[in-house]
């Protein structure tokens, strides 16, 4: 199959949930008291405008797919209802907006993610940048695309060679620590720089482009990854757990890579927070 009409769609979807934020986003019609919420003592701030392109997508999707399952951070996410959707033959897994907390203090940085899953394996994978109509597509077998341009990753095989991108769960206890850690140990290791731009999505993209040498994050829902997963392997490089495992459909850690510094990235994430 070429899943033509599944990627039309993820692109449609996509991009329609890009413009809602987009267009929030440049009149600041954002946040606000009424439009804004996050659990006492969290970091994790969800807007009306999450929910809202939430929705969009997910209608965009039914359009054409009416009896596909979707799993999306905001509405269907949580507790028996998600591992049922996980199971389905035909799954979506959408992230309205990656990088909520940049989009609502004013940062011109997050992202949309659509992907399509066959059977639990990744098929097509859109992830837009909608401040800089920046958009990334994978079809498996077919290859990465930003804006239409083949996408392959950093040839390097050293870290001191690459800039690496990380982020941290809004827990900040013991694991953000860990990720510090591993930080200060890249610096000394004489890598290129590290940045945490606070959008996975994108970061992902970011190791499909060659910017990034690698990404690493201790703790992700699938929503974060799904459609960047493909993204990463179908521009020739590796997605594992920090742990070098598979990475598996659910709420786990992530490393990307150009493959090529892949072994000493888990050697060292491994140490700084050994497997739980």
């Amino acid at each position: 199959m070429n899943w033509k009409t599944e990627i039309e769609v993820a692109e449609a979807a996509a991009r329609i949930g890009g413009a809602l934020a987009a267009s929030r986003f440049q009149t600041g019609i954002v946040g606000g008291s009424k439009n804004v919420s996050a659990e006492e003592g969290s970091f994790n701030i969800v807007t009306q405008t999450d929910l809202e392109a939430e929705r969009a997508i997910v209608e965009e999707i039914h359009r054409t797919f009416p009896d596909h399952a979707v799993l999306g951070e905001e509405i269907f996410g949580g507790g028996e209802k998600t591992a049922e959707t996980l199971a389905s033959e035909h799954l979506w897994i959408i992230d309205p907006i990656d990088g909520t907390s940049n989009f609502f203090h004013g940062v011109p940085h997050f992202g949309v993610s659509v992907a399509y899953y066959h059977n639990g394996e990744p098929v097509c994978g859109v992830v837009g940048n909608p401040p800089r109509d920046e958009w990334f597509t994978a079809v498996r077998g077919q290859g990465a695309f930003q804006n239409g341009r083949r996408l392959s990753i950093a040839p390097n095989t050293r870290v001191d060679e690459v800039l690496i991108g990380f982020g941290y769960f809004y827990d900040r206890g013991a694991m953000m620590e860990a990720t510090f850690d591993v930080v200060v140990e890249l610096l000394r290791r004489k890598c290129h720089g590290v940045r945490r731009m606070g959008a996975a999505t994108l970061d992902l993209a970011y190791v499909a482009t060659g910017a990034f040498g690698a990404f690493f994050e201790y703790e992700l829902s699938p929503w974060d990854f799904a459609a960047g997963r493909l993204l990463v392997e179908e521009a020739g490089g590796k997605i594992t757990t920090c742990y070098g495992d598979p990475l598996p459909l659910s709420k786990t850690s992530v490393l990307a890579t150009n493959g090529l510094i892949h072994e000493e990235m888990v050697a060292l994430l491994t140490e700084k927070f050994p497997r739980p």
